[in-house]
């Protein structure tokens, strides 16, 4: 994350749409990761500060944020500087990245994994035994190679797998991210009760009144539960709803800022054939169906998603 430089007096007079005024007295200069860490800052402030930190990224990254709403979904699922928060499937920038400069020195990121035996039933190459080997010690290294990068006033970085959870991380998190994520566990419940461990490890994880946001593909509620188990990507916004709720946590928020409505999916239909993967029309250069078919998915944009808000009972 690039080293952002900023008063505390002019991120509140941008973010009140200010201009220089005739204070008698300015706020004392700070960096923007100090300013963003401290307890209480006013969330005016704090979003300014979010802006700049997704204004840093990369182009291609900038490129998504018209589906994927990283400051709104972010805001409606009240991550502030300074707190511990658990993403699930962290990457570089999704959402690990983003989460450690907005977070500030005095926040902390946990990735957290799909376990060893989720991915062994998962299958292909998962199961294999080099990848279990060569992945066994992952929560290390992801961890140590993300603290390796990390520059002052940035959050920290851990890390875990589920049905693994350090017994050091109890009730330390105040959110628990589950982005684009939910699709996997669910598969691979009744094979393994992966979504029921995950939630356990999200109530273990969470403090009193912590926050579980998740963010998933949608499915049609009038495709059929066998289609919508996950295989395909989609899972019914009901499903999740029932099933997290059953599991103890409190529906406190829906959000429809990560809706696409040109996503409509039929039960013939996968959720890679959408942007980014576009993982249906990879022969578009040659087949000229597959060519419109993608300029199609491409023009229907990434997936259709809710974006809901849980809590854990205090």
């Amino acid at each position: 994350m690039k080293h952002l430089l900023w008063s505390a007096s002019a991120l509140v007079l941008i973010a009140c749409g200010g201009e220089s005024g005739t204070a008698t007295e300015a706020a004392p200069e700070t960096t923007i990761e100090t300013a963003a860490a401290e307890p209480g800052l006013d969330m005016a402030v704090a979003s300014v500060h979010l802006d700049l930190i997704l204004d840093a990224q990369d182009e291609d990254t900038k490129a998504r944020y018209q589906y994927r709403h990283p400051k709104e979904t972010l805001e409606f699922l009240g991550i502030e500087p300074g707190m511990t928060v658990v993403d699930t499937l962290p990457g570089s920038v999704w959402y690990a990245g983003i989460l450690s400069g907005y977070l500030g020195a005095e926040g902390h990121v946990i990735g957290a994994n799909f376990s060893l035996a989720h991915r062994m039933d998962m299958g292909g190459r998962y199961a294999s035994d080099e990848w279990q080997a060569e992945n066994a010690n992952w929560p290390v290294t992801w961890a140590g190679e993300r603290n390796a990068e990390v520059e002052e006033g940035d959050a920290s970085f851990s890390a875990m797998f589920y049905g693994a959870m350090p017994a050091e991380f109890a009730g330390t998190a105040d959110a628990l991210l589950m982005v684009r994520a939910a699709h996997h566990l669910n598969r691979l419940e009744e094979a393994g009760g992966h979504f029921t461990q995950a939630l356990a490890d999200a109530n273990a994880l969470l403090k009193p009144g912590g926050t579980l946001g998740i963010v998933q593909h949608r499915s049609p509620e009038g495709n059929s539960d066998e289609w919508a188990v996950g295989n395909n990507g989609y899972v019914k916004q009901s499903h999740i709803v029932d099933f997290v709720t059953a599991a103890g946590f409190e529906l406190v928020g829906e959000s429809e800022v990560n809706a696409n409505p040109d996503d409509q999916p039929t039960e013939a239909d996968r959720v890679w054939r959408l942007p980014p993967s576009l993982g249906t029309t990879r022969d578009y250069e040659t087949d000229e169906a597959q060519a419109a078919l993608r300029e199609q998915y491409k023009a229907i944009g990434e997936s259709d998603r809710m974006t809901l808000k849980f809590r854990k009972p205090e």
